[in-house]
């Protein structure tokens, strides 16, 4: 497919509604910003001595769905796992700038202590070799938990959270490996949630998906939110306008543009923002 040939624009239906599931009204423009939970300032990122972000400055709500869009290599990613840190597992990397966390310095957290309270699911489902049930009480275990009645809570409680428990819980003791793929992309999702993370990044997590797991893996997002702040990447920009409060988009290392997701798909500020939402390149 030809880069720069127009395709059509996304259909206004496919927008979040004005109220969300359960009643809850969808934000509106112009309404007062809601607590931030993560604000970066002037975050630059180099991979050795290429800088792959440039001055991200941004703030992520509290108990909010928040998108980050763009095309392959303009660096959502990478912006997402300086989040939690995950870049440090890659040489000759650095950070500048500041990332607070309730308005504290992420950069000067022990790492531990961070992933605890920042989780993460990536792209491709990643189970641990191991029982569905030792595969969600893995997190609680190594933070001090070793009573099985409190461990057994823990594990259908995140079950239940990630839409999960109905379907397994008469084989909890069978390998995770046994599950589809979009069960296990939900078992990696209940692991993050068993340790009660304040906030949950999602990297592309309904890439390798069929539509049906997708929809349930979005379904989970509008319930996740009423305790836990996501941000998800994503290259399909129809999810992004279903399940997020705010959308950034991002085009070479650059934050181009970020509001609430109705303008951003309705009535964007920046060109670069409209020709990427419509088609012009991708």
């Amino acid at each position: 497919m030809n880069p720069l040939s127009p395709t059509p624009s996304l259909d206004p239906s496919e927008l979040r509604p004005e109220t969300e599931p359960g009643g809850r009204p969808a934000t509106q423009p112009g309404a007062i910003p809601e607590a931030p939970k993560l604000r970066s300032t002037s975050l630059n990122f180099y991979y050795d001595k290429y800088k792959a972000l440039h001055d991200i400055t941004i703030t992520i709500h509290t108990n909010k769905v928040t998108a980050f869009i763009g095309p392959s290599g303009c660096g959502k990613s990478t912006f997402l796992r300086t989040l939690n840190r995950m870049n440090e597992t890659i040489r000759k990397t650095r950070v500048e700038g500041e990332v607070l966390l309730d308005n504290a310095n992420i950069l000067d957290m022990e790492v531990s202590h961070l992933r605890r309270r920042v989780g993460m699911v990536f792209q491709k489902s990643n189970p641990f070799p191991k029982s569905i049930f030792d595969n969600v009480a893995y997190g609680p275990r190594i933070n001090g938990t070793r009573k099985k009645a409190a461990l057994k809570e823990c594990v259908e409680k995140s079950l239940r959270r990630s839409a999960l428990w109905e379907e397994v819980k008469d084989k909890l003791h069978k390998s995770a490996y046994d599950l589809s793929g979009g069960q296990q992309q939900r078992l990696c999702i209940a692991r993050a949630l068993a340790v009660e993370p304040e906030v949950l990044l999602l990297d592309e997590p309904c890439s390798a998906l069929d539509p049906i797991a997708t929809a349930k893996i979005e379904d989970l997002l509008f319930e996740i939110k009423n305790y836990c702040t996501v941000v998800i990447v994503t290259h399909n920009m129809q999810q992004a306008a279903r399940v997020a409060d705010y959308t950034g988009f991002f085009l070479l290392g650059k934050l181009i543009e970020f509001d609430e997701t109705k303008v951003i798909f309705q009535n964007p500020a920046k060109k670069e923002t409209e020709d990427y939402i419509t088609g012009r390149f991708g």
